[in-house]
């Protein structure tokens, strides 16, 4: 039978899961239209410059990449930016999605506790799809219920709307098969070949169990899993024809490692591999291939990644506290970054990559000659984004004044005009690589309603270019851009 665990055991878990925190100096905040360092300096990491997240899982649908991950922006907003972030307010997760890997369109985020009202909190998501036999795609979305259990969120398209399928965890402590762990939270799952799927979670021990047809059950006994010094943050992929099982480390150093391979150092990520997953002897563990983010520079924090191939190239998905120094925040708030990362398919060999500021290049370029969604971003300052129609679409606002960063639009044709889909009072002004950039076009803006307005260009891009949208006006909310000829 299951039971609700008792207050003091779920803050227990909240603080011993809440791994490091250092104090960080204020930072001095620019007053100018330079924003982030995605726009000062260029770099692709972190993912998105407005809003904390960490612990990131994707899917691919339709070409496009999808990237979940843990909103500490909410935790940021109920506790303020320079408090410890214990997690515990956490109710929800963001979604964020790219088919370039690096302007991102931000689909806000996913009320958990409104669609679970039974949870403790939410994080580390682990996401998965499958064509069901109603002939629809079916996302699955598997998320921590705090540290005492792992959840499941369903949909038919990757942006929701979500719902609970359940009315309690998936997976919780008191499950068979769980006595030793305590905390059976930050799942990763994986769908093999054979459509079956598998999920793993635990901390301090792991666990492996076949997951039923309908993807909310448990289809075999939690079985577990040898993961030496295992601390969090579990994930699983199928490279191969084999089960390939990524981990972190704890927080110790380690002299009695006894592997043919070196110690893994303090909280670093790890992994095995085997063919048949429910065999706890048929694991093999490798080595370790993503240090923690205090070794490369980055502040020590808990570390959790996500190994994804995407347009025949892998990704490391990871978080890093970069973004809070920027922010001038104090508080200990991750932002999701990405790396490339090269993996020998044929010997499931991960290489050892750090983590870095500069992030991955532009693998397809923007088409400026058809609609696009203007909380597509690669840098930003001064926005934030609303709801608006349908589920997953975002219009960006400001108040006063902002900017917006898109890179690599291919102007391989003339453009004569640009067109804005707009709300609010003032005027859109875009700038060829940079808010001091030559003026490409400007759009007065004059509407009470969502409508289309019209600029002829001053000048058109030729070949490919950088476009800064500069906001200036009282409450703008800006839909959609595009150029016409």
């Amino acid at each position: 039978m299951r039971t609700k665990p008792p207050v003091h055991f779920i803050l227990t878990i909240l603080f011993v899961l809440s791994g490091c925190s250092h104090e960080i100096p204020q930072a001095i905040l620019t007053a100018d239209w330079s924003g982030t360092a995605k726009l000062e300096k260029g770099y692709a990491n972190p993912l998105i410059d407005f809003n904390f997240t960490a612990d990131p899982t994707a899917v691919e649908h339709e070409g496009r990449l999808y990237v979940y991950a843990t909103n500490d922006q909410q935790q940021c907003d109920e506790k303020g930016p320079d408090s410890d972030n214990t997690y515990e307010r956490i109710k929800s997760l963001a979604m964020m999605s790219t088919e370039d890997m690096v302007n991102w369109t931000w689909h806000g985020t996913i009320d958990v506790e409104a669609l679970a009202p039974w949870i403790v909190a939410s994080w580390a998501p682990s996401v998965v799809s499958r064509v069901e036999e109603d002939g629809l795609m079916h996302f699955y979305l598997y998320f921590s219920n705090s540290g005492v259990g792992s959840g499941v969120l369903t949909s038919t398209s990757p942006t929701g709307p979500w719902t609970s399928p359940l009315h309690r965890s998936l997976v919780d402590y008191s499950d068979p098969g769980n006595e030793d762990c305590e905390h059976p939270f930050d799942p990763g799952v994986v769908i093999d070949p054979e459509g079956t799927g598998w999920i793993t979670f635990g901390a301090g021990v792991s666990k492996i169990a076949r997951l039923g047809k309908d993807m909310i059950s448990l289809d075999s006994e939690i079985t577990p899993l040898p993961a030496k010094f295992h601390f969090e943050a579990n994930e699983l992929n199928f490279i191969n024809d084999t089960y390939v099982y990524t981990y972190n480390t704890d927080w110790k150093e380690h002299s009695d490692w006894n592997l043919e391979v070196p110690a893994p150092s303090i909280c670093c990520m790890s992994y095995m591999t085997s063919k048949t997953p429910l065999e706890p002897s048929s694991w093999t563990y490798h080595d370790n291939y993503f240090r923690n983010p205090g070794e490369n520079g980055f502040d020590y924090s808990n570390n959790h990644t996500h190994l994804h191939k995407y347009k025949g190239q892998w990704y490391i998905f990871h978080h890093t506290m970069s973004l809070r120094h920027n922010l001038g925040v104090k508080g200990g708030y991750r932002n999701v970054s990405v790396d490339r990362i090269d993996i020998d398919e044929s010997t499931l060999s991960i290489k050892m990559v750090p983590a870095t500021y500069e992030g991955v290049s532009q693998v397809d370029a923007v088409d400026p000659f058809i609609w696009q969604q203007m909380e597509m971003t690669a840098g930003t300052k001064d926005v934030f984004f609303e709801p608006h129609g349908a589920t997953g679409n975002m219009v960006a606002c400001s108040h006063t004044t902002g900017s917006i960063l898109v890179r690599g639009a291919d102007f391989d044709k003339k453009a004569r005009k640009l067109i804005i889909s707009a709300i609010g009072t003032g005027r859109i002004e875009v700038h060829e690589n940079c808010p001091s950039g030559t003026l490409i076009s400007a759009v007065d803006i004059d509407s009470p309603e969502m409508s289309e307005m019209k600029s002829v260009l001053a000048v058109s891009p030729s070949g490919k270019a950088d476009l800064c949208f500069l906001f200036k006006g009282t409450d703008l909310k800006i839909d959609m851009w595009k150029f016409g000829r």
